[in-house]
């Protein structure tokens, strides 16, 4: 009260301290888990940095005026059958991986993967930047290793090129290329746009092709590599500058774009 004018909205604020994504701390605030000098926050609150600010009543350090450590990034190969999050309303408990902690803050994925699917996942503790990656309109895309049972048909692979309508919008593979295999081993690699493995399967699904593995091996200018299955390593200056100049554009009415002609 009384600073709000030079202050910046709680939730960026925790979101640059990398505590979580704005989506996420909105949350937070509205289940009563954030206080600001001992009264529970509310969504529109402003602090300037000389507020004493708690999360689950643990102090959330701040320098004074303006956050000076500088956010983290990581390449994190997730194995199958693990998360990276903790769903509360999942039938079954799902075990959790993540790799070490960052020095400050804590790790936000970029795009997550679901608990079946495998490979690269970037991790960061800018939650300013999660939250204007994750608009659409941002054009990033992200390229699958696709193990299939089986050579598909040519209609099948036809069919996995065509758009598909998803309750979010429309999802198409921006190309779809084999890799060899037979038998049960059948390799392809499909690349979208604005789109993640859940949207991948819905693509799969519609052409009637049946998978047995998914891995994630590049997510925009972030390639898996050689890096090794619950292994990760820290992000080039490079890749985060490229990571940076995807520009955040307000959300569109689609999930992918086109595959190019």
């Amino acid at each position: 009260a009384g600073h709000a004018p030079l202050g910046e909205r709680i939730q960026k604020v925790l979101a640059d301290l990398g505590l979580g994504s704005r989506r996420q701390i909105d949350r937070w605030v509205i289940a009563g888990r954030v206080t600001i000098d001992g009264r529970k926050a509310q969504p529109g609150d402003q602090v300037t940095g000389r507020e004493r600010v708690c999360v689950d009543g643990r102090p959330v350090k701040r320098a004074a005026g303006r956050n000076v450590v500088q956010p983290s990034f990581a390449a994190f190969y997730k194995p199958s059958g693990v998360s990276l999050t903790i769903d509360r309303d999942a039938e079954k408990p799902v075990k959790r991986a993540l790799p070490a902690p960052p020095k400050h803050g804590r790790w936000i994925p970029l795009a997550a993967l679901d608990t079946s699917a495998a490979g690269l996942v970037v991790l960061t503790t800018d939650g300013a930047l999660v939250n204007r990656l994750a608009r659409r309109g941002s054009g990033i895309d992200q390229e699958f290793a696709v193990r299939l049972l089986g050579q598909p048909g040519a209609a099948q692979v036809e069919r996995m090129s065509e758009p598909v309508e998803l309750d979010e919008g429309t999802v198409q593979a921006e190309s779809v290329t084999a890799r060899g295999g037979e038998g049960a081993n059948v390799w392809y690699h499909i690349v979208l746009r604005e789109a993640g493995s859940r949207e991948l399967r819905a693509v799969l699904d519609a052409a009637g092709v049946s998978v047995s593995r998914i891995i994630r091996v590049r997510y925009g200018p972030v390639q898996l590599g050689t890096l090794r299955r619950g292994a990760s390593r820290a992000l080039s200056g490079a890749e985060v500058e490229a990571l940076r100049r995807i520009p955040g554009r307000e959300q569109s009415q689609k999930v992918s774009s086109r595959s190019p002609r």
